[in-house]
């Protein structure tokens, strides 16, 4: 399925909860909406599945207007972050129920495709079983294969792995992309979780205060981010920024920091002098190399998380937090270096635009 979506604002009363937001969806690929809670990514769902009307604009599916034309009517499934299966029907019955209420398939056709997206979904074994006794992954996966036995062309999907633990969401998000590699189905993923978005590939949309930032291929506006909100949005943990003033070729930072810029970086600031720099946590390194940019301060925290350590570190005002690989022991309070490639510097304008990104 085309969406494309022209103007659609989206006001409750005096609140509005959408300013003015006009984008094409990608068709058959995966449009990932990214953005904190309350940044408007349910509401342009709810626009997009037609379960509220826009208070302006126009919803265009396919070259017709669809604005207002109520969700039973659209060709769509969706699927929420609760478990939301039919509780006194087996596994079954819950999948087969879209294509019951249609009621244009024989008895053996849908039973097949029953079979076969249960398959698909690995949980044709429960298939005889009540939602309650399935596990949290088994019922979202249930609630999966619902939506998924219509063939519609578009799929909405509202952080639907948010209530399941860690590997199963891994195990889930791996499946879930390679169900829609085919590219049949255009689909919409809603998530908080930058590293999400960057495992579902795809295309995404930065969502911030009820305003599409910036939309793309998914690798381009992580490498690219428009502007320091953007970046906000597409860095966990969060991106380190500095304010800087630029003179000679060299950043100067508080506590006497001196940063000698790239010739690339130097030729695309164009008189920009009062800049901000962004750098991600994990361009952030321990042992120094070749090239690198050394900056001494103190432990403040060291988190330790999984097969990696979030490094808080303090050099007087200045904060910063660097993700390593592996696990690192530091006392709070003990001295400690950071390295970094000053080509890694994000670097945007007084105004929050983007001057210029790594590799640019």
């Amino acid at each position: 399925m085309r969406l494309e979506l022209r103007g659609v604002t989206r006001k409750v009363s005096a609140e509005t909860h959408l300013y003015p937001t006009s984008v094409a969806l990608v068709p058959g690929a995966i449009n990932v909406l990214l953005g904190a809670t309350l940044a408007g990514k349910t509401t342009l769902m709810r626009l997009m599945a037609g379960l509220d009307k826009p208070s302006e604009g126009a919803v265009i599916a396919d070259g017709v207007d669809v604005t207002g034309v109520p969700v039973r009517e659209r060709n769509l499934a969706m699927v929420y972050q609760q478990f939301i299966n039919y509780p006194s029907m087996s596994v079954f019955e819950n999948i087969a129920s879209p294509l019951r209420i249609a009621g244009q398939l024989p008895e053996d056709e849908m039973r097949r495709r029953v079979h076969e997206v249960a398959e698909r979904l690995h949980i044709s074994r429960y298939l005889d079983r009540l939602p309650g006794a399935l596990s949290g992954g088994q019922q979202q996966r249930c609630a999966l294969a619902r939506a998924l036995i219509k063939n519609a062309g578009l799929l909405l999907l509202d952080e639907p792995l948010v209530n399941l633990d860690y590997k199963l969401r891994e195990e889930l998000r791996r499946e879930l992309t390679e169900l829609f590699s085919a590219g049949g189905t255009t689909v919409v993923y809603a998530t908080t979780e930058p590293l999400e978005a960057l495992q579902l590939g795809g295309h995404t949309l930065l969502m911030h205060e009820g305003r599409v930032l910036q939309h793309g291929p998914t690798l381009s506006v992580f490498n690219a981010p428009v502007s320091v909100t953007a970046a906000r949005t597409f860095s966990d943990p969060p991106i380190n920024l500095f304010d800087a003033r630029v003179a000679g070729g060299v950043a100067h930072l508080a506590e006497g920091l001196a940063i000698p810029l790239t010739a690339a970086q130097q030729a695309a600031l164009n008189g920009h002098a009062q800049v901000q720099l962004g750098l991600r946590a994990h361009s952030l390194h321990a042992a120094p190399r070749d090239g690198d940019f050394a900056l001494a301060g103190t432990i403040d925290l060291a988190e330790i998380s999984g097969s990696e350590t979030f490094v808080h570190m303090k050099r007087g005002q200045l904060a910063l937090v660097a993700q390593l690989p592996g696990v690192h022991e530091m006392a709070f309070g003990a001295a400690s270096t950071m390295h970094f490639q000053p080509g890694d510097l994000f670097i945007f304008g007084a105004d929050g635009a983007l001057i210029t990104a790594p590799g640019a």
